[in-house]
C-alpha cells in the first residue's frame, strides 16, 4: 500500500515528499492513523492537527491525548484546537457537521500559513468520495458536487483517495495500529451516517463495484467542471476589472460589477460558480441574481462571507469565524497570525529595558507567564487588573469607560497566561500582575503589527 500511495502523490502532485512538510488531520481514527502512519513511512516531514469541538465530553478530551500521544510517538509537532461548535451552529443556522467542518477546515490553513507547512493532509479515501457525491446529489448540486472529494483542492490534498476502506483496515491490522472508534459514527442522527449504514449497502448489492463506479464518474465530471471554470474565471476577471475603485486600504472585499456578470451566459450557473469559494448556495445566487435590479444594500450571507448588492457592484467581505476558536502562542514562538491580526513576541533581558508607551506593545514579566499564551476575544465575564489598580475590573466595563463603540466591541481580543489570567488586553491595557518591574529578569515583548 506505501507503493500505491506514494504513486497516487506523484500522479496528482500532492506535494514533493522529499522536501515539503505536511500538517496531517488526525482525529485519532482508524482512516487518520493510517493516513499518519503511511505517510510516516514514506519518509515525509510531518505535523499533526487535531480538532476537539466540544462535543462528546469526556471522550473528546481523550482522543485529543490519544492524538497528542501519537504525535510524541512519532516525533513530529502536535497542534490543538478548541471549537464552541454548537454555538457557532446555533447563531449561523447550519448543522453541527457543516459547522465543524468550517471552522476546522479555516483554522488547518492558519495552521498551515503561520508554521511554514506545504499542505494540509486529511484522510478521505474512495468511500468518502462515494458518500459524498450521493449526498450532494440528495441535497442538490452543480458540477463541483458530483465530482466529490478532490484529490488536491488548494492547500488541501487526500493522499488516501485511491484507497478503499477494507485497504486501510487491511494496513492497520496489518501494521498492528492503534485507533479510537468514534461512536458519533454509528449515530442515525447524521445523514451521512444514514446514507453509509442504510443506502449504500443496497446501492453495492445492485452494483458491488459501486465506489469505482463512482470514482470515475467524479472524474469525467472534473474534466467538465475544468472548462467551466476556465470561463467562470474568466468573466470574474473581467467583473473585477471592471467594478468601480475600492475605498483607499480596503484590501479585504472582493468587488463584481453586476453589468459585467449580466452580460455573461447563464448568468445564475456563472455567479454560483463564482460564489462557491465564498460558501453560497445555488439558491442564494439565484437571489442575488434577481436582486440585480432592485434597491441597492441588500445583503446575502453564507456561512464564511457576506455579500452585498451596492449600486453597480457586488461587494463581499469575510465573516470572522475566529471568536468560536482560539489562536495560541508558544514559548519561543515569533509570530502569531489569528483571523487578521498579527503578533510579534520577542524576548528581551529585564536589565536597562525600557517599556514601550505604545498601547500597541505589550511588555510582560516572562517569568509571570506560563505559556502556552492564548490569543481570543474577550467575553462576559472576563475580568483583570489594569495596570496601574489593585483591584479587578470587568472586561466589559472597561471598555464602557475606555468609550470603545458598540460595533467594535466584538473585536476586542485578550492574551491569556496559560493558566487563563489575562495578562493583556490587546491594544489597551497590560494586567499589573504581569507588569515589568525592577525585578523583571526576563521581558516579552508582544507587538501588535
Amino acid at each position: 500500500m506505501l507503493d500505491q500511495v506514494h504513486d497516487y502523490i506523484q500522479e496528482h502532485a500532492l506535494f514533493d515528499p522529499a522536501t515539503d512538510t505536511v500538517l496531517v488531520a488526525v482525529s485519532g481514527g482508524l482512516d487518520s492513523v493510517v493516513l499518519l502512519d503511511v505517510l510516516h513511512r514514506l519518509g515525509v516531514r510531518l505535523a499533526v492537527a487535531h480538532c476537539h469541538f466540544g462535543l462528546r465530553g469526556e471522550e473528546a478530551d481523550d482522543d485529543e491525548q490519544f492524538v497528542r500521544k501519537l504525535a510524541k510517538q512519532y516525533e513530529v509537532p502536535f497542534h490543538a484546537e478548541f471549537f464552541q461548535t454548537k454555538a457557532f451552529a446555533e447563531r449561523e443556522g447550519i448543522s453541527t457537521q457543516m459547522a465543524a467542518r468550517l471552522l476546522r477546515y479555516q483554522w488547518f490553513e492558519q495552521v498551515r500559513q503561520q508554521h511554514g507547512y506545504a499542505v494540509v493532509a486529511t484522510a478521505h479515501h474512495r468511500r468518502d468520495q462515494a458518500e459524498t457525491m450521493l449526498l450532494n446529489l440528495t441535497h442538490g448540486t452543480g458540477l463541483a458536487g458530483l465530482h466529490g472529494i478532490q484529490a488536491k483542492n488548494g492547500y488541501i490534498v487526500r493522499p488516501l483517495l485511491g484507497l478503499g476502506r477494507d485497504d486501510l483496515y487491511d494496513y492497520l491490522v496489518e501494521n498492528r495500529l492503534i485507533w479510537r472508534e468514534d461512536a458519533s459514527n454509528d449515530s442515525p442522527v447524521y445523514q451521512r451516517n444514514r446514507l453509509r449504514l442504510e443506502v449504500l449497502p443496497v446501492l453495492r448489492d445492485i452494483n458491488p463495484n459501486l465506489d469505482n463506479t463512482l470514482a470515475a464518474t467524479a472524474e469525467r465530471v472534473g474534466g467538465a467542471e475544468e472548462i467551466v471554470r476556465r470561463y467562470v474565471a474568466d468573466t470574474a476577471a473581467q467583473a473585477r476589472r471592471d467594478a468601480p475603485e475600492p475605498p483607499a486600504g480596503d484590501s479585504q472585499a472582493v468587488y463584481f460589477n453586476i453589468a459585467t456578470l449580466q452580460n455573461t451566459a447563464a448568468t445564475a450557473l456563472v455567479l454560483h460558480e463564482l460564489l462557491r469559494p465564498f460558501g453560497f448556495s445555488w439558491a442564494v445566487s439565484k437571489e442575488i441574481v434577481a436582486s440585480f435590479s432592485g434597491l441597492s444594500g441588500k445583503q446575502f450571507d453564507s456561512p464564511t462571507h457576506r455579500l452585498v448588492k451596492d449600486r453597480t457592484q457586488l461587494v463581499i467581505t469575510s465573516r470572522r469565524l475566529a471568536q468560536y476558536g482560539t489562536f495560541q502562542l508558544a514559548q519561543g514562538q515569533g509570530d502569531l497570525l489569528a483571523d487578521g491580526l498579527r503578533l510579534r513576541a520577542t524576548e528581551h533581558p529585564g536589565a536597562g529595558y525600557e517599556v514601550p508607551r505604545s498601547r500597541s506593545t505589550a511588555a510582560l514579566d516572562a517569568d509571570k507567564l506560563q505559556f502556552p499564551l492564548t490569543l481570543r476575544r474577550w467575553r462576559e465575564g472576563d475580568w483583570f487588573m489594569p495596570l496601574g489598580m489593585r483591584g479587578k475590573k470587568h472586561l466589559s466595563d472597561f471598555l464602557i469607560d475606555q468609550k470603545v463603540p458598540l460595533n467594535l466591541k466584538d473585536d476586542v481580543r485578550v492574551l491569556t497566561s496559560a493558566d487563563g489570567k489575562i495578562c493583556w488586553v490587546v491594544g489597551f491595557r497590560v494586567d499589573d500582575r504581569f507588569k515589568v518591574t525592577d525585578e523583571t529578569e526576563r521581558v516579552l515583548a508582544v507587538q501588535r503589527l
